[in-house]
């Protein structure tokens, strides 16, 4: 090794060191942490992922002052079963969790099944065991019975609605599921709500301001941009160049959800507490294209296994713990974020083997093979599986059914050369195929019976997932 080699070997070594010396310092605090979530949200429609027409500003320098991730996973194409592994850190169909929807129980189950496993620990609990004040802010969607309540689950407070969707604005007499709340109490919706993503960060201001002091946890779950479409006027006016006019309002909407967000950071910074906050920013399925959201280049939409279906919006920063501007590109989940938000807070897992990885050593460059062997998703009749390059996608009959048959041919795709999924190579490569195919059976061989069927018109939506995943 000649001088010049030995110095740079030196240099990069004792960099090594001395980044790892700073992280591990750095850990023996706890940091506060922020997840924020959008629902429904386009893939391209964010700044930070190349989009170019709707402005992100506020959302584009949180990802530019930590690390993107180019492929983030969620572990379903719809809300409630991916909500629902992000809560536990596990493959939501190990519980039985896997349609939307929770309306009709499958043979075997009642109505009091209809949510999240009690059994199963979620971030809240891991959190509040780790010392952490736990706020749950916004969508629920994990159940709207006593016991999957927020308040049930791990969370010291809770401010949102249990359902899946509700109107942005004041609703007079609303359901179960759409009452806005304050722990278990109902709001007066007339005089306490005026734009839901506007007072939902209002809760999360409110909750960091009186445990500044202390570690906390937020998990901030807007309804933006999901379905109804209703903006503020002063958004809409700002998006006018936005066409059509569908289009226009969900940019709005969109542009509200990142004026709210540049809030809670903006809070961080004022109160000296941005040093110390571990956010993310992830969207909970694909864009759903019905709120005129934008997956392109990504094929397909919220519903699919089509790579829109699945791939999101993520981010994470934590101000000299990851560095900053940096792109990571192997893929990474949802279920990974229980892991490392203990790792972060130096906590431990104390139910079932959970199915993510702590990302810290990966974002940071110290570990370099990918995350994941495999990454598998199903949802009734779809499923798919994951493995580097490769990716399969397989329509056969319902779980309850005793043969699986093939409702479609397998569909098998190189994402490193074909990331819209145009090419089926099933037939040109069929032995990888094949060892695809076979881990997905052998990951099935883990999980539990559905406990409820995707809403009252399951075998309407069940005949769609065909139709939506032809070549």
């Amino acid at each position: 090794m000649n001088r010049r080699d030995f110095l740079r070997s030196a240099c990069s070594s004792a960099l090594a060191l001395g980044m790892g010396a700073r992280w591990a310092r750095a850990s023996e605090s706890k940091p506060n942490i922020i997840l924020i979530i959008s629902d429904d949200a386009g893939y391209s429609d964010f700044g930070f992922n190349g989009g170019q027409q709707i402005p992100t500003p506020h959302l584009d320098r949180l990802a530019g002052e930590g690390v993107v991730c180019t492929q983030g996973y969620v572990t379903a194409s719809v809300c409630c079963p991916s909500r629902m592994g992000l809560m536990t850190g596990r493959y939501q169909q190990r519980f039985g969790a896997e349609c939307n929807c929770p309306a009709i129980a499958t043979p075997g189950f009642t109505k009091s099944d209809l949510g999240m496993e009690p059994g199963e620990r979620t971030m809240g609990d891991d959190l509040r065991r780790a010392g952490y004040k736990t706020m749950m802010i916004g969508k629920w969607h994990l159940g709207e019975p006593e016991q999957y309540h927020p308040l049930e689950r791990g969370f010291d407070e809770f401010y949102g609605f249990l359902g899946g969707s509700r109107s942005y604005w004041p609703i007079k007499s609303p359901g179960v599921g759409a009452a806005m709340m304050h722990n278990r109490q109902r709001l007066n919706e007339e005089q306490q709500i005026t734009y839901t993503t506007d007072n939902l960060t209002d809760a999360a201001l409110d909750f960091i301001e009186r445990h500044k002091d202390q570690p906390f946890f937020v998990y901030l779950s807007y309804n933006a941009v999901h379905t109804p479409m209703h903006a503020k006027e002063e958004d809409i006016e700002q998006c006018a160049d936005i066409s059509p006019q569908r289009r226009r309002i969900y940019a709005a909407m969109a542009r509200s959800m990142d004026e709210n967000v540049a809030r809670v950071t903006k809070a961080l910074r004022d109160g000296g507490l941005e040093d110390n906050t571990l956010v993310v920013f992830i969207n909970d399925n694909g864009g759903a294209t019905n709120n005129a959201s934008i997956n392109r280049p990504l094929r397909g939409h919220k519903g699919t296994y089509w790579e829109g279906g699945i791939r999101v919006p993520f981010t994470v920063k934590w101000p000299g713990r990851l560095p900053a501007g940096r792109k990571y590109h192997n893929p990474v989940s949802t279920l990974d974020l229980l892991p490392t938000f203990l790792a972060a807070a130096g906590g431990d897992h104390r139910g079932k083997a959970l199915d993510g990885v702590n990302l810290l050593p990966f974002l940071r460059g110290q570990k370099k093979e990918p995350p994941h062997e495999y990454l598998f998703w199903r949802l009734w009749r779809a499923a798919a599986v994951r493995a580097g390059r490769w990716k399969l996608i397989r329509v056969a009959a319902d779980p309850l059914q005793e043969k699986r048959e093939l409702l479609l041919p397998l569909m098998l795709f190189d994402l490193e050369k074909d990331p819209g999924e145009t090419e089926n190579l099933a037939e040109k490569r069929p032995e990888k195929a094949k060892e695809l195919l076979n881990a997905l059976e052998q990951w099935e061989k883990g999980l539990a019976q559905p406990r409820w069927y995707d809403g009252t018109a399951w075998k309407h939506w069940a005949d769609v997932q065909v139709e939506n995943h032809r070549m």
